[in-house]
């Protein structure tokens, strides 16, 4: 397995993973969809792991990796306002559940660079 075939199977692990979790651990993700959104946040929480399942095959695959990979990062991008939300409303937990929100914020900008890397292997 080459490195750049290996940094692709990772991400579509990553995001195989994640998504799987949207999906069988929803209860999580609805209190972080930002509440400008419109309908339930079930329904993005559902649609956000539904995503993650479909770009992580696309990744999985040489065939449609470029594509995949363009996809993940624009994925990333699209859950920042997530991430940012569940930043807001930790804000006062405890410290060491405001670092886990608090550092999945600028965790997003490696993971768009990982995704764009990935697109160009």
């Amino acid at each position: 397995m080459t490195h750049r075939r290996g940094e692709a199977v990772a991400l579509a692990g990553l995001l195989a993973a994640a998504g799987v979790t949207h999906l069988v651990r929803p209860g999580f993700y609805d209190p972080i969809v930002p509440r400008v959104l419109p309908g339930p946040a079930r329904f993005w929480t559902y649609a956000s792991g539904v995503a993650e399942l479909a770009v992580a095959a696309a990744v999985a695959h040489p065939a449609t990796r470029r594509r995949g990979g363009l996809a993940a990062a624009a994925l990333f991008t699209a859950v920042l306002p997530a991430n940012a939300q569940m930043a807001w409303d930790w804000r006062r937990r405890r410290p060491a559940k405001r670092a886990i929100a608090y550092g999945r914020v600028p965790m997003q900008a490696p993971l768009i660079w990982w995704a764009l890397r990935v697109a160009r292997s």
